[in-house]
């Protein structure tokens, strides 16, 4: 039997395992397996809590496909729940593919987690699909685009077509957002779930890319599909992401 923790970032849902006790024989197998909608638990991804012998804690990201991601900004509000809940951990360095991210939880009722980010660092646009393209690195990629209404976007057919991109080697992910300087909205094509409630590193890239051309003051709150995303950055330092952290239940699986 494996002991799971479902859990959610605005709407983004992960399986979270904890390996320090229990490791998988075959990680990935499980993510396929349980993240599928139908025949397991349902999830965009799985959570692979490890131990760090520089870091409070490890963080692997396995996505719904079986893909592994450097780095989740969602997951890692769930897992800054979970580190505090179970470690005793309000505030946590937890060593990721993209290196060490910070978790802080702010509120415990309901849960509030600050994550700290990476630094953006913003692309030169270009053409793609007949749309223009920012591409931002946050450790894992990410190219947003500006459209007047993102309800007009097809999701289903830009999405995965930008993100197959062969300018794109390992794929990337991709955001759609529309608005103006105090409301704005996204929509997420994420690398090996598709469209997701939230997707927490877009997030911060698209604040980024916001902030850069002037349209948005710093913090920023994005309304995605899950609910809002509040985005903190100065250019040359490290970016904040601030959003909730659920916990839907906890049982065994075979």
């Amino acid at each position: 039997m494996t002991a799971i923790v479902k859990t959610n970032g605005t709407g983004n849902d992960f399986i979270l395992v904890d390996e320090r006790t229990q490791p998988l024989a075959d990680p990935v197998g499980f993510a396929v397996r349980e993240c599928d909608r139908v025949h397991g638990i349902g999830a965009d991804g799985l959570l692979l809590v490890g131990n760090s012998v520089t870091a409070n804690a490890s963080l692997r990201i396995i996505n719904s496909d079986g893909s592994e991601a450097e780095m989740c900004g969602n997951g890692m509000r769930c897992v800054g729940r979970y580190l505090d809940e179970h470690d005793r951990l309000g505030e946590a360095i937890v060593e990721t593919l993209a290196g060490p991210i910070g978790t802080r939880v702010m509120t415990r009722a309901p849960y509030q987690v600050a994550v700290e980010m990476g630094e953006p660092r913003i692309g030169e646009p270009h053409e793609i699909a007949g749309y223009t393209a920012t591409p931002v690195d946050l450790g894992n990629p990410h190219v947003v685009i500006r459209v007047d209404d993102v309800d007009d976007v097809d999701l289903a057919v830009d999405g995965p077509l930008i993100e197959r991109d062969g300018r794109y080697p390992a794929g990337t992910n991709v955001h759609f957002v529309s608005g103006h300087r105090d409301h704005w909205r996204v929509r997420h094509w994420e690398r090996g779930a598709g469209p997701t409630q939230a997707c927490g590193t877009g997030a911060v890239a698209t604040a980024a890319v916001l902030i850069d051309a002037g349209d948005a003051e710093t913090p920023v709150v994005l309304n995605v599909p899950g609910g809002p995303l509040e985005v903190d950055w100065t250019l040359g330092f490290r970016a904040t992401l601030i959003g909730d952290a659920v916990r839907e239940y906890e049982r065994e699986i075979a």
